[in-house]
């Protein structure tokens, strides 16, 4: 007899069951749902999924009649913008400063600790400096991502390069090459598909910097749209934009996770199933 832990579902088995839980809690909702319709057909809490997908087809088709606007699309685009540039600003410095701390030990004897204090800041304590500082446009709600988020790329990388088998600096060295050779030629080619899983991991916390900045101070964006209708405790709008964030940040999570396994296959060899 197998042993459970030697047991492996098949690729559609593993979708099966991947989608178990999901059918789980749609029947709970539902039937939580229509207890409380029943009880009270004007309950707001937990609308029945006709009158979400309606609200979502209304905010994803017709036009705001003051900006000629379609709601839904104007504030993807505004957040994805926001929160790409964001993510993208903070992968360029966490990979650069992330290289150096790990390879140069003289670097890392000045700023490891720097990051280390600057990690453990909450984000969203300095969030009113960073509205008095750049004021209450895109600048601000993207200066709260980068610091958020980049010093966790900045420690990840900086751990990962010092894991790096001692063997490898040593020959890299042996056969003439220089400081520069070995941190772009040895460390970079690891830490970059690195970068992209940390990246990957970083995500959550980026778009809970982003929805936060968005519902303070905003005239755009999927936040900002969420803390605004709650004030009508309009439910049928709050849940599908949640329901619509949460697979936007999915999308992106397997886009870097397709291109991490196409441009780094080597990284992935020994993954099997994990993705």
């Amino acid at each position: 007899m197998k042993r459970l832990i030697n047991l492996t579902p098949s690729r559609g088995g593993r979708y099966l069951l991947g989608l178990l839980p999901f059918l789980v809690l749609g029947m709970l909702y539902l039937s939580l749902s229509n207890a409380r319709l029943a009880e009270n057909p004007n309950d707001r809490l937990l609308p029945n999924p006709t009158t979400m997908v309606e609200s979502f087809y209304r905010l994803a088709t017709e036009e705001n009649a003051r900006t000629g606007q379609v709601i839904l699309w104007v504030d993807t685009f505004a957040s994805l913008e926001r929160l790409l540039i964001g993510v993208g600003i903070s992968a360029l410095i966490g990979l650069i400063i992330g290289i150096f701390n790990g390879g140069l030990p003289l670097l890392r004897a000045k700023l490891s600790q720097l990051v280390t204090v600057v990690s453990l800041i909450p984000p969203m304590a300095i969030l009113p400096i960073l509205f008095i500082a750049f004021g209450t446009g895109e600048a601000a709600k993207i200066a709260l991502i980068v610091i958020g988020v980049t010093p966790f790329l900045i420690r990840d990388l900086q751990g990962h390069a010092l894991r790096l088998p001692d063997e490898q600096l040593i020959k890299a060295q042996t056969l003439g090459a220089s400081s520069w050779q070995v941190l772009l030629r040895v460390l970079l080619p690891q830490l970059t598909p690195r970068l992209l899983n940390a990246t990957r991991l970083a995500l959550g916390t980026a778009w809970l910097f982003l929805i936060a900045a968005e519902a303070i101070a905003a005239q755009e964006g999927l936040g900002y749209r969420i803390f605004l209708v709650r004030r009508y405790l309009s439910m049928d709008v709050i849940l599908p934009y949640v329901a619509w964030i949460t697979l936007l940040a999915f999308l992106l999570d397997q886009l870097l996770a397709w291109v991490s396994r196409l441009v780094f296959p080597w990284y992935h060899a020994g993954e099997g199933d994990n993705s």
